[in-house]
């Protein structure tokens, strides 16, 4: 996880260190619904945690939604399991690239910081 979030392309290798520091435990890639995933950033008018300013979220998250809609199928997004609910690490763009696409579901992994919760959520999703 740690090389792909530092790869060309995510430049997120500070979070891919964080999750490392973690030791997580790994699923996927899964299909997950957007609905369900809890972003951390996004436009300052959804409940994100980091909001980010509205030209610089339109012009990405623009450019992701024509190549969805021109096919394209993007890696997998990086979800963390915290307290029973899906946190977004790495993808917030592609998400909401694939939502304006029409979309309503995208493939992620996802760390657990214990079987027993990574457990929990399997026999839930089944």
């Amino acid at each position: 996880m740690a090389r792909f979030l530092a790869s060309p392309g995510s430049d997120n290798a500070p979070l891919g260190q964080m999750l490392l520091d973690r030791e997580l435990l790994w699923i996927g890639p899964v299909e997950l619904r957007i609905d369900q995933l809890n972003r951390l950033a996004g436009p300052a008018d959804h409940p994100v945690l980091v909001p980010i300013d509205e030209e610089d979220w339109r012009d990405d998250v623009s450019n992701l939604e024509e190549k969805v809609e021109d096919g394209w199928e993007p890696p997998p997004v990086v979800v963390t399991y915290e307290e029973g609910q899906l946190k977004l690490e790495d993808g917030n763009h592609r998400v909401e690239g694939m939502r304006r696409a029409g979309e309503d579901t995208v493939w992620g992994v996802i760390g657990f910081d214990s079987a027993e919760e990574r457990d929990r959520f399997i026999a839930g999703a089944a």
